[in-house]
Order: C-alpha cells, then structure tokens, then sequence
C-alpha cells in the first residue's frame, strides 16, 4: 500500500465524495479550543476543511498525490496546507494540538506509521483515531483486487499500546457508524491527551 497503489486508487475509481467531515470528528472535536491540526490521510480534504472552518490551522496530509490534488481544488475560504507524506517511512516535522487520524491503514509491518502519529502529538494535544470494527480473519479487497488480511493491519489498540505514561484516554468506543459504507458498521474511535 504505496504512494504507487494509492495514487493509482483515487485516479481510477470515481468517487462521490459527500464533501461532509467525518461524524466522529465532529462528535469528538467539537468544543475543543482549536488550534494546530493534522489531517492524516486526508484523501477528499473534507475533514481538513471542516477543521479549518473550526478555526483550527490545518495541515493536511496523504500518501496520494492525486488525492491531495483533488482535496486542493476544492473551494474553501479558509486556509490549509496540503502535503505529500508517507508515514511509514517520515514523520511530520512539526507537533500538534490534534493528530486525527481516520480509516487510516496502519500496516504492522510499517510500525513507524503508528509511533510517527503519536509522536506528532504536542504537550497538552490529543490524538484521534477512528478504525473500522473489522474480524479477527477474513480481509477486505483494494481497488485492484488485492485481497488484504484484517490481521496485517494494527488496530486502535495496537496504537493505544504505544501511548504509555503521560497520556490520558478520553474516549476508547466502539460506536455504530451513521453512514453505513463498506459493510463496516461499527467503528472503534480512540481520543487520547498527551500530557502537558
């Protein structure tokens, strides 16, 4: 799952992106003093825009080029920085007050993509990560028909497991998705707070 796939994924398959944020982001962040936010996996942008129309200053990132073309063309009055990451292999070069992360697929063989998340993390910022409620066995299937095992992939836990001292759960649910996309019904959603 490289810049190569990704690309090659939003390229080819013909989205019809709602535009709309993420309702657990919106459940979660609402109400939070914004300040310095990273969209990880941002694909379309729209939690981007809705973080940046929030009042929070966002940078959002994804693997894919195309999508951050795509996410970039979109109109918004608010600014927001569009970049080229690939978590696996670099960490963000700043610190945070929210990393939000969602549906991100975090590759146990790649286990930097976890510990650069948690390490972009400011004193006194929170981590969101929100994952599909996926079995033990069985796998979902790419674009291409590449068949991958739900066992490859770390789960929220796997990502709480890294936090340690000096973090506080705020949130560890699992909660029924509004939109019922992909056969995933439930999703697991973690909000955590790197001490000051």
């Amino acid at each position: 799952m490289d810049q190569e796939f990704w690309d090659a994924m939003y390229t080819n398959v013909d989205f019809s992106w709602s535009g709309n944020p993420n309702g657990a982001l919106v459940d979660e962040i609402t109400g939070l003093p914004a300040g310095r936010a990273l969209d990880v996996g941002c694909g379309d942008g729209s939690d981007a825009r809705w973080l940046a129309a929030q009042g929070w200053r966002v940078t959002a990132v994804d693997i894919s080029q195309v999508a951050l073309d795509r996410a970039a063309a979109v109109q918004t009055p608010h600014e927001i920085t569009w970049r080229l990451l690939d978590l696996a292999k670099e960490a963000p070069a700043e610190t945070y007050d929210l990393v939000s992360a969602h549906y991100l697929p975090i590759l146990k063989s790649a286990p930097d993509t976890a510990k650069h998340l948690v390490e972009a993390v400011a004193p006194g910022g929170r981590l969101l990560l929100v994952a599909h409620d996926t079995p033990a066995e069985g796998a979902f299937h790419g674009h291409d028909g590449t068949e991958f095992p739900y066992a490859d992939f770390a789960s929220p836990a796997d990502v709480r497991a890294l936090l340690g001292d000096g973090w506080t759960i705020e949130t560890d649910v699992k909660r029924d998705r509004a939109l019922k996309a992909n056969n995933h019904h439930v999703d697991i959603i973690l909000r955590a707070r790197r001490d000051a």
